[in-house]
């Protein structure tokens, strides 16, 4: 049996209201599968700006950021 004739299955083994309900749900799975748009990478997001970051210098802002942030030394 195939997923979707399991599915089929499953929906018309239910009352009229809660299929209605599945209906809602799989139109929303719809429209957020057809809308999301690939994600650009953080390269990308600054790529016509001429910003160059190499690895030295994102280790040396974690560093910055986290240096101070409080451990628990087990």
């Amino acid at each position: 049996m195939t997923l979707e004739q399991s599915i089929l299955n499953a929906v018309r083994a239910l009352p009229p209201e809660k299929q209605a309900e599945v209906l809602k749900i799989a139109e929303s799975l719809k429209q957020d599968a057809e809308t999301k748009r690939p994600r650009k990478s953080g390269r990308g997001l600054w790529e016509d700006l001429g910003i160059s970051l190499s690895a030295e210098d994102i280790g040396e802002a974690r560093k910055e950021m986290w240096g101070n942030f409080p451990r628990n030394d087990v």
